[in-house]
């Protein structure tokens, strides 16, 4: 057996609990609902990561509570304790939530109307901290070209925008389907009319 393997104090520092294990449980649950609380505080903007600045807030706040989660314990014991935590409690909250859906949609809150029959709802980006240009950049990358498509656009609680398309007016599908069949009698009346010749 290799001298390293056989080391009694490396295997120790991997698996040896550097805090007991009820705080390495009560640590990553407390954690998992304040940052469920601060996100709900703070809006849906963070999650929808509109910008550079809010990937940049998601990515540092992993970091900054990863102490707080395994708090001085290194060893790969702990970080499995604190993740199998992390994952049962989130298992234990969506199920719960799932079961009751009016407390569902308290935590998630409601979705935030952006734009409506085509208008910019001006009270809906400053509540959710949306400048016009940043709604335009989440128009194209929906595919829109321009805010002359979209009929209506929402931010849902979860961060993911759903956007609809503006329909033509009837009177104009209508024209549409009226043209159309003109062509078709036209092209049928040439083809009677080549028949008759030849």
């Amino acid at each position: 057996m290799p001298q390293w393997l056989a080391a009694g104090g490396m295997w120790q520092s991997i698996f040896a609990l550097g805090a007991p294990l009820a705080e390495k449980v009560i640590r990553p649950i407390i954690v998992y609902f304040a940052l469920v609380v601060l996100l709900r505080v703070f809006g849906k903007r963070e999650l929808a990561q509109l910008n550079p600045f809010d990937l940049v807030v998601l990515l540092s706040l992993s970091n900054t509570v990863q102490n707080a989660i395994i708090g001085n314990d290194n060893s790969l014991s702990g970080g499995l304790i604190g993740a199998l935590a992390l994952l049962a409690v989130n298992y234990l909250v969506v199920r719960f939530l799932f079961r009751h859906r009016r407390l569902d949609q308290w935590f998630e809150g409601k979705p935030t109307v952006l734009v409506d029959c085509g208008r910019v709802v001006k009270k809906g980006l400053a509540k959710e901290l949306l400048s016009h240009a940043e709604l335009v950049t989440v128009l194209h990358r929906q595919g829109f070209d321009s805010l002359k498509d979209v009929d209506r656009c929402v931010l849902e609680p979860g961060g993911t925008f759903y956007v609809q398309r503006k329909s033509p007016p009837a009177d104009e599908v209508a024209h549409g389907e009226v043209m159309s069949r003109l062509a078709e009698v036209n092209q049928k009346l040439e083809l009677l009319l080549k028949q008759s010749r030849g």
